[in-house]
């Protein structure tokens, strides 16, 4: 039986060592999947800004073999979420609770975000999993608050320099400052950070053989800036010459005839463009830029050139991702941990409208794609990597929440190329991992009492299409709300009126039913007032008992 033997650090009442062992009992059930099976170690990879049809599995014309065959042999979720933006998904990714509720997000009146501090309280998945003799190890993006090694990982190389793919200069090893090579023409940061994990988990097999593991791989592929090796822009060049409104065609009708989706397709949005107004960044990047997702035979030759160019190094990124993590692969086989290591994949948010120049500027004259170039995706492109959805990063409508979410464990999932149409979210991974590995949810960290996870364990869904009883998923970002409650959803985009969507058929929310349905409406937004006033309760009361600056509490 999975975690045969283990007894969870703190399950010291009766009460909660009764709800553990109760845990046990899905393993038993018939037709689930090995009930024999060790736990698992687990490699959890992430993408930045990868949107929902990006992979070959999800309807992609994007070459992406490996993860393609981790779907086959596996199972992929339909209608998995994030939060729209990457810190509060990498919160509630490793914690197990919204990002707000961790102060990694803002809430009506009450400060929060990229700058936010973890309470306490809020331990991150490498250290809930320490106590069961899990090692931790993370190789990539952090944009968590704090170092990475107080989170609980043993290992790290932190990719802070998101501005240059080609440069280790500001990344850190172990959360001290990288010294780059002298000679970095070699360097491109996808391969490093697998060469990293590869690292790690190579040193794991040499002094830890038997003890499992959590590898975290959060990717910075494919976020902005545009930045490829030219031997991979050279596959996908000409690739996207017929347009974004001719690519979204074909992914949407490889999806519907996969049957990842039953909706129909969104139209383009002319009106959204990017969130954020960057004018003199537009002007840098010259004629050819565009910042709506115009139909594409109304942009000049000069245009369809640049967008064709900005997404053949977009595909580029995720071709190179693929082959990297097939490094990675290798390596789980290599040491003959393959088998029994859960592997997931999914992204941060949507793919992105934005548009901007940062860093060390742009250089129209470099090749596209180099060093010198800083290219973003924007509303065009990004508009097909979320087919069929509507809008993009940021916002929370399902352009810019849906991920793709691959699930692989060949020793304990018996299901291959299996679809699951559950809606899940990114909350809903530590409570999986955590029964997979036999740990129970902390109750008290320090004395203080922990919130339940907001999120639930996935591990039915891997023995059967099942549906995962829960309350409501729930999203704030910037003022962008949404709640969905069974199939129906409310969103809004900041400072408009509440949409009402039925997700079963529409999930391009294009038929707003909201003056049709006066009572489902305010049912669901007193769902997302009540939940929102819980986070911010929780918060105000952190807040109210910090320490500031000279010792002092805050006045409460």
């Amino acid at each position: 039986m999975i975690g045969r033997g283990l007894v969870p650090v703190g399950l010291v009442r009766e009460g909660a060592l009764m709800r553990w062992l109760a845990g046990w009992l899905v393993w038993l059930v018939p037709g689930f999947v090995l009930a024999e099976a060790p736990r698992p170690n687990v490699v959890f990879i992430l993408a930045d800004d990868l949107g929902y049809s990006d992979l070959g599995c999800y309807g992609s014309e994007v070459e992406t073999p490996v993860l393609d065959g981790l779907a086959r042999e596996g199972l992929r979720f339909t209608q998995f979420y994030n939060t729209a933006r990457c810190w509060p998904t990498r919160a509630a990714l490793l914690t197990g609770l919204y990002a707000q509720q961790v102060h990694r997000d803002a809430l009506p009146g009450v400060p929060g975000g990229s700058q936010g501090v973890r309470q306490p309280w809020a331990r991150l998945l490498p250290q809930l999993l320490a106590p069961a003799g899990y090692r931790s190890y993370h190789s990539g993006k952090w944009h968590v608050d704090g170092p990475v090694l107080a989170g609980g990982f043993l290992k790290s190389l932190q990719t802070k320099n998101d501005g240059n793919f080609f440069t280790a200069l500001g990344n850190e090893r172990d959360d001290q400052p990288i010294v780059p090579a002298a000679d970095e023409s070699g360097y491109y940061v996808t391969k490093a950070i697998v060469d990293h994990a590869v690292e790690c988990l190579r040193a794991h097999a040499d002094e830890h053989a038997g003890t499992p593991f959590f590898q975290y791989v959060p990717f910075l592929a494919p976020h902005f800036p545009l930045h490829a090796l030219p031997e991979d822009i050279a596959r996908y060049r000409d690739r996207y010459l017929e347009g974004w409104d001719a690519l979204r065609e074909a992914r949407f009708r490889k999806q519907r005839d996969a049957g990842l989706i039953e909706t129909t397709l969104s139209p383009l949005e002319r009106e959204v463009g990017p969130p954020y107004a960057f004018p003199a960044a537009i002007e840098k990047l010259g004629a050819g830029e565009v910042i709506r997702p115009l139909p594409w035979s109304e942009l000049t030759p000069e245009q369809q050139r640049f967008q064709v160019t900005k997404m053949a190094i977009h595909a580029a990124m995720i071709d190179r991702m693929d082959r990297e993590i097939g490094r990675l692969v290798a390596q789980l086989k290599a040491m003959g941990v393959f088998e029994n290591t859960l592997i997931c994949f999914a992204s941060d948010n949507g793919a992105s409208a934005e548009i901007m120049v940062r860093h060390g500027g742009h250089d129209p004259q470099a090749a596209p794609g180099s060093a010198a170039t800083y290219l973003c995706l924007g509303p065009g492109f990004s508009s097909a990597a979320n087919t069929p959805f509507r809008r993009h990063k940021t916002w929370v409508h399902e352009g810019g929440i849906s991920s793709p979410l691959i699930v692989h464990w060949p020793q304990g999932i018996a299901a291959r190329g299996e679809l699951r149409k559950t809606p899940a979210h990114v909350v809903d991974i530590v409570p999986t991992v955590l029964e997979l590995a036999g740990v129970a949810w902390p109750e008290q960290v320090e004395g203080v009492a922990v919130p339940a996870p907001a999120g639930k364990s996935l591990v039915p869904a891997f023995g059967a299409e099942v549906t995962i009883e829960r309350e409501s998923l729930w999203w704030l970002h910037e003022g962008n709300r949404a709640v969905r409650v069974g199939d129906w959803k409310l969103v809004a985009a900041k400072g408009e009126p509440w949409a009402l969507y039925d997700l079963s058929t529409d999930r391009a929310e294009q038929i707003d039913l909201a003056s049709k349905e006066p009572d489902r409406v305010r049912a669901l937004e007193l769902a997302w007032q009540s939940q929102t006033d819980r986070f911010t309760k929780l918060v105000e009361q952190t807040l109210a008992t910090q320490p500031k600056a000279g010792g002092k509490r805050r006045a409460k």
